[in-house]
């Protein structure tokens, strides 16, 4: 499948400041990117270029073949961008708020409505419709402003920062719905500095940190970049009781004697154990790794009351990649 958006050594400087500096990745329709990083990384000021909102210093992006710095007007209709914060006007109503950027959108008669009550539909607004836009919840006014970005049925979404202030329930809602949206085909980008809010629903992240990337592509394979090995994590807890102190310290000291296991480190009531595997071994690879560790435990007789795989994450990705390269 040919990418929808291809970005292509991008940069943005502000005089002496650069804030995006060499940033280059494709997407293709129906995938989710996490665009991950911490505040002031460059995440807003990718995402305003890619909306055509912003000029880049140099580089190109291409969405749908068509240039966004030479054919803006062409790549706009297929852009929703959702910034992180919007304003609502007073005195308007969802469906009138909704209706308004439809006959922005170039939307009219019969259709403008037809397409207003579907997005209303998809996203949960319907029995809101008569509703005040400045009375609605953080959650609420997030969905809004998600139904204003598809109005006009855009391929590629833009979402800086969507699950910002977002309580538990409306978070896993936004991600139902953009899940949806994936599954029809769209690309989604969102740019969050969250690791919790991407991890349940990006199919590839890509990292970011002070204006470069620093890694893209799918969490295991940024766990193994640079190393050749595939990092998996066990853990160990032993039963309560005399001289547990003494079982624990002998437990860590055979762990680290056994090949594949790269670290062990305590944590409250658990031993954290990293094992290197070899690329490609897959799970039999694994789960034999980890049977002759539980051997070499139960067989020294130490009371083993749980043991089991930790499946590295988003978080462990980043930390990964980004470790040693802050200012």
């Amino acid at each position: 499948m040919s990418p929808l958006l291809e970005v292509k050594g991008l940069r943005r400087d502000y005089g002496p400041l650069r804030a995006v500096d060499d940033v280059s990745f494709n997407l293709e329709p129906g995938s989710i990117l996490g665009f991950i990083g911490p505040n002031g990384a460059g995440k807003s000021t990718t995402l305003r270029i890619l909306a055509t909102l912003d000029a880049p210093t140099s580089g190109e992006v291409l969405l749908g073949g068509h240039s966004l710095v030479d054919t803006p007007d062409k790549v706009r209709p297929l852009i929703g961008y959702m910034p992180d914060r919007y304003g609502t006007y007073d005195d308007v109503t969802v469906f009138e708020f909704l209706d308004f950027f439809a006959r922005a959108y170039g939307l009219t008669g019969a259709k403008r409505r037809q397409r207003v009550e579907s997005v209303m539909g998809f996203t949960g607004l319907v029995p809101l419709a008569d509703r005040l836009t400045t009375a609605l919840s953080k959650g609420m006014r997030q969905r809004v402003a998600l139904g204003r970005t598809l109005l006009h049925d855009p391929s590629l979404l833009l979402l800086d920062e969507p699950a910002d202030g977002l309580d538990p329930r409306a978070r896993i809602e936004l991600r139902e719905l953009l899940r949806a949206l994936a599954d029809q085909g769209k690309a989604v980008i969102i740019s969050s500095h969250i690791l919790t809010e991407l991890a349940e629903i990006c199919d590839t992240c890509a990292i970011i940190e002070q204006g470069r990337l620093l890694a893209t592509g799918k969490v295991e394979d940024i766990l193994r970049q640079g190393t050749g090995v595939a990092a998996v994590e066990l853990t160990v807890r032993l039963a309560a009781g005399e001289g547990l102190e003494a079982a624990w310290a002998r437990a860590e000291r055979l762990l680290l004697e056994q090949p594949r296991v790269a670290r062990v480190s305590r944590e409250g009531e658990s031993l954290r154990v990293e094992l290197e595997l070899e690329s490609g071994g897959g799970a039999g690879q694994v789960d034999a790794a980890a049977a002759a560790l539980l051997a070499v435990l139960v067989t020294a007789g130490l009371p083993v009351c749980f043991f089991g795989t930790r499946e590295r994450n988003l978080e462990d990705a980043f930390m990964t990649v980004t470790k040693g390269r802050l200012a």
